[in-house]
């Protein structure tokens, strides 16, 4: 009874937001937070002060994923009024104007390369409003991103879901980089399956078939590089996979590597002084350095944008507000529990690099005032309703995560482990994809159930390094699924109630990514 009253508040908010007439995120998720309270309310009997609490810092939590929202939309608004983005599209139907290679060289290789370095959703954001503008249809490219962004999110923000999302278990060095290598390999794997799914929400298989050998180039010179550097290193392997990818994928579409003969070649009227092309590339370039400076920890910056030490303090009715001299905003003991909140102003991806760089680009592309204001103003009318959803998802996932060891979350990850005991292997990966979902984040699906994955492969018998390695990509696997992203590359694009939808047909690449990772399983437990 527990566990599926449990699951409950999930199957309908899946029915809700994906039957034909569905549901629209900024009604079904609110609804289903509450439902969920009056779940822990009425049968786990869970306290009210908690369940308050928890909810005030869901409604808080809500700054993070909305301001990098807000940041990739003006960022992207400010490139569309500056003719920054028309001069990009233009580049890229020089490269090639090839439909398959553009969507490789943005929506795979550049976006592999961005979730090396920062993660949080950002990659989705910058390559899908550069793909519309190529002239792809908005709502197969958001689904193409959405999907094509979960490969590399493993080692998303310079490796933080392995390295941080499993630093809570003492596992030894050598445990943790065989977790790695475990999750890379299985990664590769999908890569194989994955992008082509995604290519067909935008190109036919006629399409796909005809530029595979580009297409499985392009894929093979991201996935090998990550694979390599996975060997001896936690923090590089996505970063360094993708710019070697964008690199190569390039230069093999600028040759015609690969690609039908029918579609490939110089398009004469798309011919741009290199200087203009570099000025249109120079916000990424920036966003790029920005995002390692501030996340490698060798040169510092991370350390000091992440202090929490205190410059101000007060007290209220509601909780301990906190100021750092990082800008580090905390409220501390919500309504007397020991619930927290914390937003990083300076590290959360929104002012740092967003905003920052949208300073730098308004003087280099000489943007009248007219301009920043519309920018601005677009940025603005997208947010309010996205805004709504993500109260409710996070106030939700919140709610589903109270009580610890006898949570919802917990009782229904407990419930699959008794039922497939030693055959929990074969779906250790949708658990991790199931915490994704929930909290948006590789980093705090790892966090949420690498302990319970750890205690399940101790009890069963399995090999803890392989099941860790299918925590860690099923949470990668989850990112095609997860309501927030979902939402952010929606309100980024500009569709709305299309939540569903997107659900339904990224459920699909996902399955198919689950099953590799079962088939992975099975070969490794085999053999050894």
């Amino acid at each position: 009874m527990s566990i599926l009253l449990s699951a409950l508040p999930i199957l309908l908010l899946i029915w809700a937001m994906t039957k034909r007439h569905s549901v629209p995120s900024h009604i079904a998720l609110p609804s289903t937070a509450l439902l969920v309270a009056a779940i822990q309310y009425g049968y786990f009997e869970a306290d009210v002060r908690l369940m308050l609490a928890n909810s005030v810092a869901g409604i808080l939590s809500v700054l993070t994923p909305i301001s990098i929202v807000a940041g990739a939309i003006l960022l992207n608004r400010v490139l569309f009024y500056s003719g920054a983005e028309a001069v990009l599209s233009r580049w890229l139907k020089s490269v090639s104007q090839n439909k398959v290679a553009q969507l490789m060289i943005i929506g795979w290789a550049f976006a592999f390369m961005i979730e090396g370095a920062s993660g949080f959703g950002t990659p989705a954001a910058i390559a899908a409003p550069i793909l519309i503008g190529l002239g792809f249809p908005i709502l197969p490219v958001a689904i193409l991103t959405l999907t094509m962004n979960s490969i590399p999110v493993s080692f998303g923000a310079v490796g933080t879901p392995i390295w941080f999302g499993l630093s809570g278990l003492s596992l030894t060095t050598s445990s943790l980089h065989e977790v790695a290598q475990h999750t890379a390999l299985l990664n590769m794997l999908a890569a194989f399956v994955v992008p082509i799914m995604a290519l067909r929400f935008v190109v036919s298989w006629q399409d796909i078939r005809s530029n595979l050998v580009f297409i499985l180039l392009s894929i093979l010179s991201c996935t090998v590089p990550y694979v390599l550097v996975a060997q001896w290193n936690l923090e590089f392997p996505a970063l360094v996979g993708g710019a070697v990818g964008v690199m190569l994928s390039v230069i093999l579409a600028t040759r015609g590597v690969g690609l039908a003969t029918s579609t490939t070649g110089q398009n004469s009227d798309a011919v741009l002084d290199s200087r203009e092309v570099v000025k249109a590339l120079s916000p990424f370039m920036f966003l790029i350095a920005i995002l390692l400076l501030t996340r490698l920890p060798s040169v510092g910056l991370k350390q000091w944008l992440n202090s929490t030490m205190p410059i101000g303090q007060w007290s209220s009715y509601i909780g301990e507000f906190e100021v750092s001299r990082s800008l580090v905003l905390g409220l501390q003991n919500i309504l007397g529990t020991d619930i927290s909140w914390q937003y990083k102003s300076l590290y959360v991806p929104a002012l740092i690099p967003f905003v920052l760089v949208v300073f730098v680009c308004v003087p280099l592309f000489r943007m009248s005032l007219q301009q920043v204001k519309l920018a601005i103003k677009d940025t603005g009318s997208r947010l309010r309703l996205p805004c709504v959803s993500l109260i409710g998802a996070l106030v939700m996932v919140n709610l589903m995560m109270q009580g610890e060891a006898s949570s919802p979350m917990f009782l229904i990850a407990q419930g699959f482990s008794q039922v497939l005991g030693e055959s929990w292997a074969y779906t250790a990966a949708l658990l991790g994809a199931l915490g994704s979902f929930f909290s948006g984040s590789a980093t705090v699906s790892n966090l949420t159930f690498g302990a319970i994955q750890l205690d399940i492969a101790q009890s069963v018998g399995l090999p803890v390094g392989l099941i860790l390695a299918l925590q860690s990509a099923g949470a990668a696997m989850g990112n095609m699924v997860c309501i927030n992203n979902i939402i952010a590359v929606s309100t980024i694009v500009g569709i709305s109630n299309k939540e569903g939808v997107i659900i339904m047909r990224t459920l699909r690449p996902m399955l198919a990514y689950a099953l590799i990772a079962a088939l992975y399983s099975y070969g490794f437990l085999w053999l050894f």
